[in-house]
């Protein structure tokens, strides 16, 4: 009894992690967002690319394009389909590395920028041993 209470607390620990609730966070998303790439793709994207096929094989519908059975029109759908969500996911991540090549670059110059200038370096030791000898002075004539 005592192993299978310890089973259901490693079970109960392991759900609680971060990393498992947000994958499953992820999964209902990408799920969502699965629908409207779809959608785009199929009601959108596909249509334009190839209503004028449709229109010079004399066809209405997808479904129509076939020979002894064989769909073929509903597979060139899902082929460029493929190939439509490909190459917007390519554009999606390419867009995202030139964003964060961008990011780092700016980081990278507002570190330079924040260095500190040799002449401010000077200028704040000049400083800071002005400021000792002063003290020191101080408590000299103190005495």
């Amino acid at each position: 009894m005592a192993r299978s209470n310890d089973f259901w607390a490693d079970f109960r620990r392991f759900l609680m992690q971060g990393n498992v609730i947000d994958l499953a966070v992820a999964v209902v998303i990408g799920a969502a967002f699965s629908k409207i790439v779809t959608s785009v793709v199929e009601d959108i994207i596909t249509p334009v690319i190839l209503n004028p096929v449709l229109k010079a094989a004399k066809v209405n519908d997808l479904q129509n394009l076939s020979v002894n059975g064989i769909k073929y029109g509903v597979f060139l759908a899902a082929i460029i389909n493929f190939l439509v969500i490909a190459f917007c996911i390519f554009l999606i991540i390419r867009a995202f590395e030139k964003a964060k090549k961008r990011f780092v670059r700016s980081g990278e110059a507002a570190a330079e920028a924040s260095a500190t200038d040799p002449a401010v370096a000077a200028q704040e030791r000049l400083t800071d041993a002005i400021e000792r000898l002063t003290t020191t002075i101080e408590s000299q004539t103190s005495r």
